[in-house]
């Protein structure tokens, strides 16, 4: 294998160093990425090269001492024997990081990834109309210009008449024949027989029948044994058709289509437990959850926007970067978070915006609070989803219930989801659990 071939084994070896994205939200760094930006970390394989000694020699080709000679040992830049570098050295083998690199990806490209490895498929819905265009000629009315009629249409209309009150003339003729019926006989002999003809042309008829062919038929079941009605396919393919019977009633005008132009907005209200309980193992899980999820709720939508709420026992807005480090020694009331967060989404017409609200904390809630405020308030509260993220690492406390409680209340809703979160390893199944929750007609 020559050298080109080796560098290029290498660079695909550097490549392949970048981590699943289920493992980097787990346990990479997330702080490194921005909102636009996921920067992934990629391990940096050093391709290979030539290496000179950079000390001074004697002279080409020779060493320090002249000449060496045969078993002597050849000093080598970089070995550990080497005076010159002992400061340099970094330690044994396999100790501290290694050098890394970033690749980086938009949300659109997060979203795509998170799809294929999760087994995800949210489909967005587009709900605000930006623009509204002129599709295909589709569209039927009963008014427009000339240019514009559907003949096609007025044509089958017409002919479906034609087919519907057509009759076979020479059929009718010879029942006009049957000795001793009048017109009356014959007119109810047709209807029967599903023969649309009128009574006044059957007595216009019989007058042209001449006096000697009027008992030809002893009577109408000898008639109807010896003649046959021709289709009338048959008679149109014989004796062509001559008239269509068009009315005004029949004609349509072609518009064109009005085609809605519709913008994916998605608003996320991101709620936070900030309360003394909330120590950093606990906001550690919070945001190691929900930034994957801006990021990927950002990739799928064309226009996101995200508030952030934080409560104890009262709810106040904040910023993204107070929202996951801020920390109060107050106490908890979940549903003054869910207060702020329908006032906030006042401003995003359910009709025009998607909407999650997305809230994590430990469970743990002053009394009745989650049955008598935060469940009718979720309720009332038009959204895509609603989440809960439980985080609770050394495992629940006896008065850790809110998470429970909304799962017994509305667990069967279709828009509710409920994560418990205890380690890094629970971090991507909370997050299926919340994205593959999503109600498609909610």
């Amino acid at each position: 294998m020559g050298l080109r071939e080796d560098l290029e084994r290498f660079r695909e070896i550097g490549e392949q160093r970048r981590p699943d994205l289920t493992e980097f939200i787990k346990e990479g760094d997330l702080s490194r990425s921005g909102g636009d930006s996921v920067r992934v970390p990629v391990k940096i394989v050093d391709l290979p090269e030539f290496a000179y000694d950079q000390r001074e020699q004697g002279g080409v080709g020779q060493g320090g001492d002249g000449q060496p000679q045969p078993g002597q040992p050849v000093d080598v830049p970089g070995d550990p024997g080497d005076d010159g570098d002992e400061e340099g050295d970094d330690g044994d083998p396999g100790e501290g990081e290694g050098e890394h690199g970033y690749y980086e990806m938009d949300p659109e490209e997060f979203a795509e990834e998170l799809d294929e490895e999760l087994g995800l498929d949210l489909e967005p819905k587009g709900k605000q109309v930006v623009e509204e265009t002129e599709g295909d000629y589709t569209e039927l009315a009963r008014a427009g210009p000339n240019s514009t009629l559907d003949f096609e249409q007025l044509f089958k209309k017409g002919l479906e008449r034609k087919l519907a009150t057509d009759f076979d003339e020479e059929y009718v003729r010879e029942a006009c024949k049957v000795a001793g019926a009048d017109a009356r006989d014959v007119f109810e002999f047709c209807r029967a027989e599903n023969v649309l003809v009128s009574l006044s042309w059957i007595q216009d008829a019989m007058a042209t029948i001449p006096d000697e062919e009027r008992a030809t038929y002893d009577s109408f079941e000898q008639f109807d044994a010896e003649v046959e009605r021709t289709p009338i396919g048959e008679r149109i393919r014989r004796d062509g058709l001559k008239q269509v019977p068009f009315r005004r009633e029949d004609e349509r005008y072609r518009h064109p289509e009005v085609v809605e132009e519709k913008q994916k907005n998605v608003v996320v209200v991101n709620i936070r437990d900030v309360s003394g309980s909330m120590r950093k193992r606990k906001r550690e899980l919070v945001e190691r959850v929900f930034t994957p999820l801006d990021w990927y709720l950002q990739g799928k939508y064309d226009n996101a926007e995200f508030r952030y709420v934080a409560h104890d026992a009262e709810a106040w807005e904040v910023d993204r970067a107070e929202f996951f480090g801020i920390r109060s020694g107050g106490g908890t009331r979940i549903s003054s978070a869910y207060e702020t967060a329908k006032e906030i989404l006042e401003e995003y017409p359910y009709s025009e915006w998607n909407r999650y609200v997305f809230a994590a904390g430990d469970s743990e809630n002053s009394s009745n609070d989650t049955t008598e405020n935060v469940v009718p308030l979720m309720e009332e509260i038009d959204a895509n989803l609603h989440a809960y993220v439980e985080t609770q690492p050394g495992g629940n406390t006896i008065n850790a219930t809110h998470a429970e409680e909304v799962e017994r209340a509305l667990g069967e809703t279709g828009n509710v989801a409920v994560a418990r979160v205890g380690d890094n390893g629970d971090v991507t199944d909370a997050i299926y659990e919340i994205l593959s929750t999503e109600d498609d007609d909610a």
